[in-house]
């Protein structure tokens, strides 16, 4: 299943490469004029703007700024890949700052980037769309919340101690299948394996544990018709985690996931409120599927940049 799982991820990104090296290339600059007509006069989506390019005094971009002549693919194709399908729009002598990968400190200048600490003084840290192939996986549950085991799962990698302490806690649990998957670890008492997304939808609960930064396995969880069982997200991306509701979008567990057998038994026991939180998180979902507008959206973010820096 392992191997299955992992080719199938393998043909994704070849497909993913092959893909973006094309449309990053295309034109489409008509489409787009239209889409961002249509996108000004929705406030709900112009919030979404806002949300990732904060209102800020106007600013200079740093000497370290790259202009979108030279920007140039980086180590990580996928961040490269999807912000050059922004930045393609604007004059190729407009520079910005950007930071790859994991980031979870707010920048001394603004810049383009795929995560940031949830917070009200996080202005400089400009969200876009980044590493998406990774990070925007959702998916079709075949599976009704009804027909699941009444347990909770999770799986992953724990370098992170909030991890440890969520492995070391629950991996004997009888109302759980928690464990991680280090091979490097198979002796470990609370190694398992891995699980494939179908295995773990086979559970009514599914615990979306933050990494570095934000956990991938969130959206996925969301979408299907299993419960999101986590903590208060410390960290969000493009999918906006800090909006997300506790007990409306997910169940809230403690800091040291100590009330996450309770939180097993509760919904047991009602069902119909651990659907209605199932509902919202697919709801939320949704404003996430249109491509066109992902995209529009992106480059209304990098247009409201350029402004702010006095490039436009």
């Amino acid at each position: 299943m392992k191997d299955i799982a992992y080719l199938k991820q393998r043909l994704k990104k070849i497909y993913y490469y092959l893909s973006e090296t094309v449309k990053m290339n295309l034109p489409g600059r008509l489409k787009i004029k239209k889409l961002k007509v249509l996108l000004k006069s929705d406030p709900a989506l112009m919030a979404r703007v806002n949300y990732y390019c904060k209102d800020r005094p106007s600013f200079v971009v740093s000497d370290k700024a790259v202009s979108i002549r030279s920007f140039k693919k980086t180590k990580s194709f996928a961040y490269f890949a999807d912000t050059k399908r922004i930045v393609r729009y604007f004059s190729k002598v407009m520079k910005f700052d950007y930071l790859f990968g994991d980031i979870i400190h707010i920048p001394d200048t603004p810049c383009f980037l795929k995560s940031r600490p949830i917070s009200e003084n996080n202005q400089n840290s400009v969200l876009l769309k980044l590493n998406s192939i990774r990070h925007y996986q959702f998916i079709h549950d075949n599976k009704s919340f009804e027909s699941k085991k009444n347990l909770a799962v999770w799986r992953g990698h724990i370098y992170q101690e909030h991890r440890q302490i969520l492995v070391d806690n629950f991996h004997s649990n009888k109302h759980c299948d928690i464990g991680h998957c280090d091979d490097k670890k198979s002796n470990d008492i609370c190694y398992k394996g891995f699980l494939s997304i179908d295995e773990q939808l086979s559970n009514k609960y599914i615990i979306s544990v933050e990494g570095k930064d934000v956990a991938t396995n969130l959206k996925w969880i969301m979408s299907s018709n299993s419960l999101c069982f986590m903590r208060r997200p410390r960290y969000e991306t493009w999918f906006m985690e800090g909006r997300l509701e506790s007990n409306v979008h997910y169940v809230e567990l403690n800091d040291d996931f100590s009330n996450l057998e309770e939180k097993i038994h509760y919904y047991n026991e009602n069902p119909s409120e651990a659907l209605e939180i199932i509902n919202n998180a697919q709801a939320y979902i949704q404003q996430f599927l249109d491509r066109d507008i992902e995209e529009a959206l992106g480059i209304l973010v990098a247009e409201k940049y350029f402004k702010l820096s006095n490039q436009i």
